[in-house]
């Protein structure tokens, strides 16, 4: 097992445990790790593991794995065919799939403002050997997370097993448990009305089927009335992830509860029927999406924190968000940078925990639902193109400068500023003048 280098930083005088073995959760404890704190991470899962699915990182989400340490293990994976532009490239769905709007064009941008588009289950085969395989716990479906008389918590998992930590960190996802216990049981995730239904296709098939539109390095949004569909390369170029979105605009966001699974394989025909109309190379697409998976996308409504006392939430269990811009993971890897700066801080101890986890809750509780608020908004003004809707004119005012807040943003200075807080309130020594 190779383990990022450690700072120096003296031992601490707490435990940790992260509820949640994703992408969020492992990085987090190879940012921890870096400063000798050694979590425990419980996954429900019997192994680490992904759905089968491409994910783009902005730029901001590669400085923060850069800063975690793990950024180089991931670009290992990944090859020049991936590292893209992630400057969207909008065209109609229908007729002949004109240019509607460039992102190339609405600003000065440079190479620091490109991304990847990675496999997830490549992402985790690359940040696995970086965690201690003695930390790690599987088949642990956390039920609640108890405070104790000793202020140490109790978290119980669904085989009649629990463990005891000090600072319980909550990386578990849309469905998390551990929300429960920082915001209560009040009905903050709902279904967006927004159905996305995936694929992976191989680009020469679609070459061959008369493809004209260029996937090979940018991530191209086919937008129309009441759908869209994203679509862009991983595996080396070989491979377009797609995923194509349909929204039922006729009843109010948060009316309908889904009942089934959130995730299921539907027939191809009921793909089909949803773009009926569409042009050929979005129908070349979905012809070839012989089995696809329709997702549900549910998202929260802006927690008010992401903290209760000694327990944390990181990524979607904090701000699960629509997929629009692409940005869902980057932020979940900012809280976790952030989270890991500050735990791992020389000041930080068993006193003061909560005091820093109020520190990190100023900071990202903010940010993040502001790209939650984005990522919606996104979504509506894809699918607003065309008559009644927008023109391309239109679409190109609602959507110049969507990124920018989200790529350009100064982590460093965030967990400067939280230290700031801390010094200021007594909770870390003044700095030295």
């Amino acid at each position: 097992m190779s383990v990022p280098a450690q700072s120096t930083a003296r031992a601490k005088d707490f435990r940790v445990a992260i509820i949640g073995g994703g992408m969020c959760g492992l990085v987090c404890a190879v940012g921890l790790a870096r400063f000798g704190i050694e979590a425990e991470i419980f996954e429900q899962a019997p192994k680490f593991d992904e759905v089968g699915a491409g994910v783009g990182l902005g730029p901001n989400a590669l400085r923060a794995l850069d800063r975690l340490g793990v950024l180089d293990a991931v670009l290992a994976r990944v090859d020049d065919a991936e590292r893209q532009e992630r400057r969207m490239l909008y065209v109609s769905g229908s007729d002949q799939h004109e240019e509607v709007y460039d992102y190339n064009k609405s600003s000065e941008f440079t190479a620091a403002d490109d991304g990847i588009g990675i496999y997830r289950p490549a992402f985790l085969d690359a940040v696995m050997p970086l965690v201690d395989p003695k930390r790690t716990h599987f088949n642990k479906r956390c039920t609640s997370a108890t405070k104790l008389a000793s202020g140490a918590y109790c978290i119980q998992f669904s085989d009649g097993t629990s463990h005891e930590a000090d600072l319980v960190i909550g990386a578990d996802g849309v469905k998390s448990v551990l929300r429960n216990a920082v915001v209560g049981d009040k009905m903050v995730l709902q279904f967006t009305n927004t159905v996305a239904y995936r694929g992976l296709v191989p680009l020469e098939t679609l070459k061959q089927d008369g493809l004209k539109t260029d996937l090979r390095r940018r991530v191209c949004c086919f937008v129309g009335i009441d759908k869209h569909i994203i679509a862009f390369p991983i595996r080396s170029g070989k491979i377009v992830n797609i995923v194509a979105f349909a929204t039922d605009n006729s009843v109010p966001v948060g009316s309908v509860e889904v009942t089934g699974p959130w995730v299921e394989s539907v027939p191809q025909k009921e793909l089909l029927d949803k773009y009926e109309g569409w042009g050929p190379d979005a129908m070349s697409m979905l012809n070839h999406m012989k089995n696809p998976s329709k997702w549900s996308i549910h998202a929260l409504t802006p927690l008010e924190t992401f903290v209760h006392e000694k327990i944390a939430l990181v990524g979607d269990a904090g701000h699960a968000m629509t997929p629009h811009l692409g940005s869902g993971v980057g932020q979940g890897f900012e809280d976790v940078f952030v989270l890991c700066e500050l735990i791992g801080h020389p000041s930080t101890n068993l006193s003061n925990l909560e005091d820093v986890l109020k520190a990190y809750d100023a900071i990202r509780q903010p940010r993040a639902n502001m790209v939650l608020h984005r990522s919606f908004r996104a979504g509506v003004i894809y699918e607003a193109f065309g008559k009644p809707g927008y023109a391309a004119a239109d679409m190109g005012k609602h959507l110049a400068g969507m990124w920018e807040p989200i790529w350009r943003h100064d982590l460093d200075a965030d967990v400067a500023s939280a230290v700031a807080s801390l010094q200021q309130r007594g909770s870390f020594p003044a700095a030295e003048s």
